[in-house]
């Protein structure tokens, strides 16, 4: 409690960036920049599992590779960060219709059906990837908000 007649300091308006939020935010960037890569260049893999009510499948998995490349960019840009990952957070939930289509109807890639294995844990971590992207570009602190 401060002293009677004292004001308390406001907080920082900027508060120094931690090692861990940084190397998540890194290692986010590149994996979305993988995967937009692989949108671009292998597409076929993205086409296999859209759903079918989509329309304009093939332009559709070239935006949306054309938009992880770009906010994997927009990460280290720090006038853009926080866009960038509230903009990663949303393509992530968008495309999760598309994650829940391969599941459901199992649709091999590659000729390997790949299985509830891999589609139970990868279904459940989007959340996780969406956390992710909000906390790695400072949208969001939690759950690791420091209280004074």
């Amino acid at each position: 409690m401060p002293f009677p007649g004292k004001q308390a300091a406001p907080p920082p308006r900027y508060k120094p960036e931690s090692n861990a939020r940084r190397r998540a935010r890194w290692l986010l960037s590149a994996f979305y920049m993988v995967a937009g890569l692989a949108h671009l260049l292998r597409p076929a893999g993205f086409l296999a599992i859209m759903p079918p009510w989509v329309p304009w499948s093939a332009q559709v998995v070239a935006l949306t590779g054309a938009a992880e490349i770009a906010g994997a960019v927009g990460l280290h840009i720090p006038r853009l960060r926080r866009a960038a990952g509230a903009g990663l957070a949303l393509y992530a939930l968008c495309v999760w219709p598309a994650n829940f289509h391969h599941a459901i109807s199992g649709i091999p890639l590659g000729g390997v059906d790949l299985g509830w294995r891999y589609h139970g844990p990868r279904l459940a971590l989007q959340p996780v990837i969406i956390w992710w992207a909000l906390w790695a570009s400072r949208v969001i602190d939690w759950p690791f908000l420091r209280r004074a």
